[in-house]
């Protein structure tokens, strides 16, 4: 059976979403594109080889499919996503899944008394580079594991999901839009991360700051600290105001016998070992072995593979709406002990860390 989709929203995510899903055209067709903005909508149409009709409200693109790619802004996920659901579509969500957990849980209740697929686009854990490094981790094969650090540096002002927009317009500035700042809609994705590869998290902290990023209302720059319950360290660092940058997306894992390190950008990942003994004064040596490449890896195609598994098999998701709920209550809970001053009680909110 070929699944018939819906991709609501039509901004430079859903742009990148429909570069990615051409390997999946003998599983799916997209049957409707949808925005506000029609000209957007007719855009993202006239990129696929089917020219599906385009619709600015959402209810008209419905009778068309059985599953839906909701890429739209954090604010309104609820209201579309459930009303999708109640009319019997299966729904992959644009991370996060909603900026309360009110809003998170009548997402997960609407999917429940539908019986229908509710999956959270955290597309980073179908990243085979991720996948391997995770797998490297849990098998402790060079050691336990006792830092994970994970380094995003991007620059977005005036853009908008590749979209030029004024400060003013700048959504994802807008606290109340975007459910808070940097960490909630970017970091997000690496919490899931830390949690999915370290296990149960113990306690945190976060500072944050618009310091040169004074279009964000809340934080632009992001520090996440947090201990799991195995004593290894989870670390992130964020930032949307980079004009350059050395780490781009890296992740570094180290490890008791090396250090593994994933960089996202080159496609490699590489173990650093037998580093020499520190001396003061004196050259640190160190061998580098790559050990996996995969160049122009498009996860969200692997992502969106899971998406059809799901709906076909009705397994529950990877990445699914109620795990991801508690990434986001760590965020929650690292906001009010930022404002309270004082370190996050992280107890209770971990994820399976299974593999795929």
């Amino acid at each position: 059976m070929k699944h018939k989709l819906a991709l609501i929203g039509c901004g430079g995510m859903a742009r990148a979403h429909v570069s990615r899903l051409e390997p999946l055209f003998d599983r799916l067709e997209v049957a409707a594109t949808v925005d506000i903005d029609l000209p957007r909508a007719e855009a993202v149409s006239a990129l696929l080889p089917n020219h599906p009709p385009a619709f600015t409200d959402y209810h008209d693109a419905l009778p068309l499919c059985d599953c839906v790619l909701q890429v739209l802004p954090h604010h309104l996920h609820p209201k579309c996503t459930i009303e999708c659901l109640d009319a019997g579509k299966h729904v992959l969500a644009e991370k996060p899944l909603a900026n309360s957990e009110k809003d998170c849980l009548d997402m997960i209740a609407a999917a429940k008394r539908n019986h229908r697929v509710l999956m959270v686009a955290y597309c980073m854990r179908f990243h085979p580079l991720l996948i391997e490094m995770k797998r490297l981790i849990d098998e402790k094969t060079y050691g336990r594991c006792f830092q994970l650090s994970i380094w995003t540096e991007q620059y977005t002002r005036g853009c908008s999901m590749g979209i030029p927009v004024s400060d003013e317009d700048f959504w994802a500035g807008k606290k109340a839009l975007v459910g808070g700042g940097q960490l909630f809609s970017h970091g997000c994705h690496y919490i899931d991360l830390m949690l999915w590869m370290l296990g149960n998290p113990v306690s945190g902290t976060h500072i944050g700051s618009h310091y040169c990023t004074e279009w964000m209302e809340r934080e632009g720059t992001s520090n996440v600290t947090i201990q799991f319950e195995s004593g290894a360290m989870g670390y992130h660092f964020g930032t949307w105001g980079a004009k350059g940058t050395r780490h781009g997306y890296s992740f570094h894992a180290h490890c008791e016998e090396g250090m593994l390190e994933a960089d996202i950008r080159e496609g490699r990942l590489y173990l650093h070992s037998k580093m020499s003994n520190h001396n003061p004064g004196e050259h640190e040596t160190e061998n580098i072995k790559v050990l996996m490449e995969a160049p122009s890896v498009k996860p969200t195609t692997a992502e969106m593979a899971r998406f059809l598994d799901c709906v076909d098999t009705g397994h529950n998701p990877f990445t699914n709406a109620e795990e991801s709920l508690n990434g986001l209550r760590v965020i929650w809970r690292l906001y009010e002990a930022e404002e309270q001053n004082r370190i996050a009680d992280l107890r209770g909110l971990g994820i399976s860390t299974s593999l795929l």
